[in-house]
C-alpha cells in the first residue's frame, strides 16, 4: 500500500473555471481518507486528478514517493469505484471480477484465486455466474468493489459509490466497506456528499468548497473544532443554528445578545471573544446543545431562552423542535418523551460550553 501526496494541485476548465484551487493533501498509508463537500467543490474532480483521468493544469500528484502526473491511469496501481458501478452487461459477475486481470495477463489459475478469495470476503460467491441484469442496486455495488479487491492495488479510490442506494443498503453497505478497509488494511479516498457518511467512515476527512480545502481532521475535531462558518453548518445533522448578535458588556461580565435573549460568554472563552465587544458576531449552537429546562433543575438564569414552538417533528426516540425567538428561527433536538406544544413558548437552556463564534465577515472561527 502507499501514501498519497498533492502538492498545489489545481485544475481549471476552459482556462477560467476553476475547478480544484492549490489542494494540499498527504493520504497517509493504510488510512481511510474522505473528501466530503457539497455538489460542485472539487471533490469529485480531485479524485480523479489522483486516478489519472483528470489532467491536472498545476501541482504533482505522488502516489507512495513516485511523481505520476504524466503516469497513465492503468499504470498508476489504483482501483476506483464508481457510483454507476461501470459493470459490463453481456458478462458475468466472475467474468467482470477477472476482467482487469485477464488484460493485465495473469494466469488463469491466480484469477481464478483471486476472483473466488475476493467473493468470498464480499459473500457473493453465488453470484458468479449471473448477468448484471439479474443483480440488485446492492450487488453490483458488490461486484464493483470486489473487482478492485482481485486488482489488489496500493490505493482504492471511491467515487460516491452509495449514492444509488436506498437508505438502509447504504448504511449496509458503509459498514461493510468499512470492515474491507480494516481487513485489508490499505490505503482507500472515499468522495461523498453526505457528511453522515464521511463521519462514520473516515480516519480523516476534508472539507471542501469552491475548489478549496476548508479544514482537515478527524470526524470529532471537525465537530467540535470547525474552522470556518461553513465547516460548522456543514458538519453535524441537524445542521447547526446560527444566530446573528452583539458581543456586550455588563457589570463586569461578557455576553452575546441577540436582540430577544442575551446569554453569558463562557469565561473560557473570553480570550477571544473580548476583542470583539460591541461588535456583531454570529452565534453558533448545535440542536442537541439545547435543553428543555423542565429537565435542567440547576440552569443559570444567563443561559435560559424563551422562544415559540413553530413545528414539532417527533423522530420516535428524539424530537425535532422548531422554535421562532422573535429574531431568529432554529432548531433543537430534544428526547422523545418531550411533547412541546406548537404556538405554546417554551424556556430552554443554551449549553454555553458548547457554542461557537464566528466573525461576521470573514465568517472564521472565533471561538469554540
Amino acid at each position: 500500500m502507499a501514501q498519497v501526496t498533492l502538492k498545489e494541485v489545481s485544475k481549471i476548465y476552459n482556462k477560467d473555471i476553476l475547478a480544484v484551487s492549490k489542494v494540499n493533501l498527504v493520504v497517509k498509508d493504510k488510512e481511510f481518507f474522505v473528501l466530503v463537500g457539497p455538489s460542485g467543490c472539487g471533490k469529485s474532480t480531485t479524485l480523479r486528478i489522483i486516478a489519472g483521468l483528470e489532467e491536472l493544469t498545476e501541482g504533482e500528484v505522488y502516489i507512495g514517493n513516485k511523481l505520476v502526473n504524466d503516469v497513465l491511469p492503468k499504470d498508476r496501481d489504483i482501483a476506483m469505484v464508481f457510483q454507476n458501478y461501470a459493470l459490463y452487461p453481456h458478462m458475468t459477475v466472475y467474468e467482470n471480477m477477472a476482467f482487469g486481470l485477464r488484460l493485465r495477463k495473469y494466469p488463469l489459475s491466480e484469477i481464478d484465486k483471486r476472483v473466488k478469495d475476493g467473493a468470498a470476503i464480499l459473500s457473493i460467491e453465488k453470484l458468479l455466474e449471473r448477468k448484471p441484469r439479474e443483480l440488485s442496486g446492492g450487488q453490483k455495488q458488490r461486484v464493483a468493489v470486489g473487482r478492485a479487491i482481485v486488482r489488489k492495488p496500493q490505493v482504492f479510490l471511491f467515487d460516491e459509490p452509495l449514492s444509488n442506494l436506498d437508505a438502509k443498503l447504504r448504511v449496509q453497505m458503509r459498514i461493510e466497506i468499512n470492515k474491507l478497509h480494516k481487513r485489508l488494511q490499505s490505503t482507500m479516498i472515499y468522495v461523498t456528499h453526505d457528511q453522515v457518511e464521511a463521519m462514520t467512515m473516515g480516519d480523516r476527512i476534508v472539507v471542501m468548497k469552491d475548489g478549496l480545502v476548508h479544514q482537515i481532521a478527524d470526524p470529532l475535531t471537525l465537530y467540535e473544532k470547525p474552522v470556518n462558518k461553513f465547516v460548522a453548518g456543514f458538519i453535524g445533522s441537524p445542521p447547526m443554528n446560527f444566530m446573528e448578535g452583539r458581543i456586550i458588556k455588563k457589570d463586569s461580565k461578557f455576553y452575546f445578545d441577540e436582540g430577544a435573549f442575551k446569554i453569558k460568554v463562557m469565561d473560557e472563552m473570553l480570550d477571544d471573544v473580548a476583542s470583539y465587544e460591541g461588535k456583531r458576531v454570529t452565534l453558533g449552537i448545535r440542536p442537541q446543545d439545547i435543553y428543555d429546562k423542565l429537565f435542567v433543575s440547576d440552569a443559570p438564569p444567563e443561559n435560559i431562552v424563551t422562544a415559540t414552538v413553530e413545528v414539532v417533528e417527533p423522530m420516535g426516540s428524539e424530537v425535532y423542535v422548531y422554535l421562532n425567538s422573535g429574531k431568529n428561527t432554529f432548531v433543537a433536538k430534544m428526547g422523545g418523551h418531550d411533547k412541546p406544544q406548537v404556538n405554546s413558548d417554551m424556556d430552554l437552556v443554551f449549553d454555553t460550553s458548547r457554542v461557537h463564534f464566528f466573525d461576521m465577515h470573514t465568517e472564521e472561527a472565533i471561538a469554540s
